[in-house]
């Protein structure tokens, strides 16, 4: 059956500000030895396979090779706690690249799944800045960058990306992570912010 999310997403990974791997396509290495991030997808409005999951929030917390093409990577995923049974089903369907889509195109690419979670996820999304808060796990907080003398954030455009080929440049505020097995912190590091809407 067809479904179809609509939504704001951000993602805050631990490369140098700005990530070499979005920038390119993929096409160039990450800046440190793994590159460890964290995507929050938000959906303002969505069904799945004919379940509504409107309001709910999806992390999937990933750990990749330098190089992100060369696969192989490590990927868990939290579901929102609020979701029942069916929605935490369609959801795991689709972010796990199951219906195919953008995820879909990311699974090959998955050498390890770390399993799923649930979890209470609070999202917040004002302006520039997104915010996140999974349980005692995950806090992070990204604003959206914007030039000395500019009114609009700095966006980056025709890039091969799973949620968006228009991305907005972030810098995180703020970042603690610890999730299936992994502890990071990539405050001060990239960040990117974008709607995204997907259908299959």
């Amino acid at each position: 059956m067809a479904w179809n999310l609509e939504g704001t997403y951000f993602e805050n990974c631990n490369c140098d500000w700005v990530c070499p791997c979005t920038v390119t396509s993929l096409s160039a290495p990450a800046t440190n030895d793994r590159c460890q991030v964290v995507a929050v997808d938000h959906i303002d409005q969505g069904s799945i396979e004919g379940v509504d999951v409107s309001g709910l929030t999806v992390a999937l917390v990933f750990d990749t090779p330098k190089m992100m093409t060369d696969g192989n990577w490590s990927l868990g995923l939290i579901i929102d706690q609020n979701a029942s049974e069916s929605q935490a089903d369609a959801l795991a369907k689709v972010f796990s690249g199951r219906l195919g889509g953008p995820m879909g195109g990311l699974a090959p690419l998955v050498g390890k799944f770390l399993g799923i979670e649930r979890a209470p996820i609070e999202y917040r999304n004002d302006g520039l800045r997104h915010t996140v808060r999974i349980g005692d796990s995950i806090a992070i907080e990204i604003e959206d960058f914007v030039p000395r003398g500019l009114k609009a954030a700095t966006r980056l455009q025709n890039v091969f990306h799973p949620t968006n080929t228009t991305l907005t440049v972030a810098k995180p505020v703020s970042s603690r992570i610890s999730a299936f097995g992994m502890t990071f912190a990539n405050e001060g590091r990239s960040a990117f912010s974008a709607p995204f809407k997907w259908q299959a």
